[in-house]
């Protein structure tokens, strides 16, 4: 896997790129929408990754988001 996943990050955005030009050679305007797809995916893909790290950072037994009771705010009651 040492020369595997290097190439694997160099060959799949050129293979995409070429995708899309030769897509656009043969099918001319829905390349928009397949680059529009691809976009998409790119961002649910990103807000994922950014999930997992910021869930990694959060110290253990800390505020619950979910929680009602954790707002961080000021206290009603006063």
């Amino acid at each position: 896997m040492r020369i595997g996943k290097p190439l694997l990050l160099v060959v799949t955005p050129i293979g995409v790129v070429v995708g899309l030009i030769e897509g656009y050679r043969v099918a001319g305007g829905l390349v928009v929408l397949m680059a529009a797809m691809l976009l998409i995916v790119g961002v649910a893909a990103a807000t994922v990754v950014m999930t997992i790290r910021r869930e990694r950072r959060a110290p253990p037994g800390g505020p619950d988001p979910g929680d009602p009771s954790s707002t961080g705010g000021a206290d009603p009651d006063r």
